[in-house]
């Protein structure tokens, strides 16, 4: 067991079992022994690999689409230029070369990261000198407010019910002979869930992610105060069923329970209740990220950037075309929802 297993393994048998949002959170973030906290999971030598990390024009196209709503929302200057969770830095590195050539944005962009992990911070603060950082959306300025968050809210815990009847049964962190194991509790109703009735049946999994209404609340709330727009892209769906909980380890899947604090864990995101806590802005039609791209123009820029390639770059750089659009791949795993003001026209690339 690893140190931050034997911790949480104490705990339980001194407190009872607890919450799979609890066992994430010291799983992800725990100050001395939290998997975000000790090192950088992104890229070949880490867990996995993000869009960014995959290719520059991911950065560049999601980029402009903001500058693009930006100006037609009036150009506000100043505005604050937020990223959730930036990783290394690496897509709003792309996101402001891009955008550079947009008069007035970068001069007008305040630049703000929302980032817990030291090592992650200590990376963007070598590519994003010029940025404020935040531990939560809580704190952003009182601005209009065009905000990025990719892979951001599958990181945050979960919790997970059972449907039992009229009741929901949690699935909870115990022991069992020493070892940390799934159990779960009495059936109880819960109130978060009383609108999934109609859509399960008894033995149904359904997970709830208890900080995400607050922290789309509080970008929507931005938004409609002063304007702004917010493209979030994750992997998910329009509403939570199933079990979604994965754990990645040297780049492979593997048991949740085995290795806190040495693993990512990560779960699928219910779009439904993004859209849900955002109102009173208005929310775009999920779409998946591949057809997001392209209606962003990502062929003709891979066209365009292939065209002054060697033969082994110009095949990693189809690749990664590939890799991002093709339903196969992230094309359609991934989606992607904007938030604007009603009165906005829409993020390019999204409907509303």
């Amino acid at each position: 067991m690893t140190p931050l297993g034997r911790i949480i393994a104490a705990r339980i048998a001194a407190q009872g079992p607890m919450s799979l949002a609890q066992y994430m959170a010291d799983c992800l973030m725990h100050p001395v022994h939290g998997y975000y906290t000790t090192r950088d999971p992104l890229g070949r030598a880490g867990d996995f690999i993000t869009a960014p990390e995959i290719s520059q024009m991911f950065g560049e196209l999601l980029g402009l689409a903001l500058a693009q709503a930006w100006l037609d929302q009036g150009a506000p200057a100043p505005f604050t230029l937020a990223e959730l969770g930036p990783g290394r830095g690496t897509l709003m590195v792309d996101a402001l070369r891009a955008c550079a050539r947009m008069p007035g944005f970068v001069a007008a962009a305040r630049l703000h990261l929302v980032e817990t992990s030291p090592v992650l911070r200590a990376a963007q603060r070598a590519r994003l000198p010029g940025a404020v950082w935040h531990d939560s959306v809580a704190s952003l300025p009182e601005a209009p407010l065009f905000l990025i968050a990719n892979e951001f809210l599958d990181a945050l815990p979960i919790r997970q019910f059972i449907r039992d009847g009229a009741g929901w049964r949690e699935r909870m962190v115990g022991l069992a002979n020493g070892a940390l194991a799934f159990g779960l509790a009495p059936a109880t109703p819960v109130a978060a869930l009383a609108n999934r009735h109609d859509d399960t049946r008894d033995g149904d999994l359904v997970e709830l992610c208890p900080a995400l209404p607050a922290i789309t609340a509080q970008i929507g709330a931005r938004i409609a105060r002063h304007g702004g727009a917010a493209i979030i892209v994750d992997y998910g769906d329009w509403e939570s069923l199933g079990d979604t909980l994965q754990a990645l380890q040297g780049g492979a899947r593997a048991d949740p329970l085995a290795a806190p604090g040495a693993a990512d864990l990560t779960a699928h995101v219910d779009f439904a209740a993004i859209a849900r806590a955002a109102a009173p802005v208005r929310h775009s039609r999920l779409t998946p990220q591949g057809v997001f791209l392209e209606r962003l123009g990502i062929t003709q820029r891979a066209q365009a950037l292939a065209a002054g390639l060697g033969a082994d770059a110009r095949a990693s750089h189809v690749a990664a075309h590939r890799r991002l659009t093709h339903p196969e791949e992230m094309g359609q795993l991934f989606k992607v929802i904007g938030l604007t003001p009603h009165a906005a026209a829409p993020i390019p690339g999204l409907d509303t």
